[in-house]
């Protein structure tokens, strides 16, 4: 312990990322909060908390994701249970609608209803939105989506021939992610495809949230060259408990022909 002035130095204090229920995690979140989900179908996405803004209640929501979920039932929390609740303003993904032309989306019914607004955004620009939010670019150009419905009245510019339409990036308030491994900083490792969307949505957050499967390990039991994303980026850590109490994806189940 070092000293200045004569009097003894108190060790720097830490406050844990780490808390115990899923609900502590969310208890600031408040009506017209956006917030991003990570996860690409069922991959990496963060069910647990999903359920529990489900029974936080948060309304007036703008929610950032690849994909609303589906309609099936039973199925694990998504973002088209918040729309049914009522807890969604706007919603700004690369998929409003089923990949399969026999699924309705809840969310496709509130849109037509006017009581949900929709914002279409090509997957890869969702991406690039998000990561310019996180590296501090407020907007950029791109060729995707010219000539379509997405650019009509927006801005566009001509580089070397070629036409371009603008982009903003896309802050958040909190992302909700999803990874296998964590240590009490917050770094986080992933499974394989776990990673999609996740690390780019903590980067664009004030508040990146992190349900997590494996015990929250001690700082450094990670490996620097296995850390996917760094814990500067992460705030609050939640580990999953087993099942019942917490929710683990299990396989699809075959669709009737």
């Amino acid at each position: 312990m070092g000293t200045v002035g004569g009097n003894a130095m108190e060790p720097l204090s830490r406050t844990s990322k780490e808390l115990e229920k899923f609900a502590d995690a969310l208890r600031d979140i408040a009506d017209g909060s956006s917030i991003a989900f990570g996860g690409f179908a069922a991959v990496g996405v963060p069910f647990n908390l999903i359920g529990a803004l489900l029974r936080q209640g948060a309304r007036g929501l703008t929610i950032v994701t690849n994909g609303l979920g589906s309609g099936q039932v039973p199925r694990p929390p998504d973002s088209n249970m918040l729309v049914e609740n009522g807890q969604v303003r706007k919603a700004i993904c690369a998929f409003t609608a089923a990949t399969r032309a026999s699924d309705v989306l809840p969310f496709t019914k509130f849109y037509e209803a006017g009581e949900v607004e929709g914002e279409l955004v090509p997957q890869g620009t969702l991406a690039e939105r998000l990561r310019a939010a996180g590296a501090g670019i407020p907007a950029f150009y791109t060729p995707a989506a010219v000539g379509t419905e997405l650019a009509e009245g927006r801005e566009t510019r001509v580089f070397n021939g070629r036409e371009y339409l603008l982009e903003h990036a896309l802050p958040v308030d909190y992302a909700f992610l999803r990874a296998w491994r964590a240590d009490a900083f917050g770094n986080l490792q992933f499974r394989r495809s776990q990673r999609n969307f996740n690390p780019l949505m903590a980067m664009a957050a004030r508040t990146a949230i992190v349900e997590v499967e494996e015990p929250i390990l001690p700082v450094g039991e990670i490996d620097p060259d296995h850390v996917h994303l760094s814990g500067i980026f992460v705030h609050r850590l939640v580990h999953i408990p087993p099942p019942p109490e917490g929710i683990w994806p299990t396989r699809r189940p075959e669709r009737r022909r």
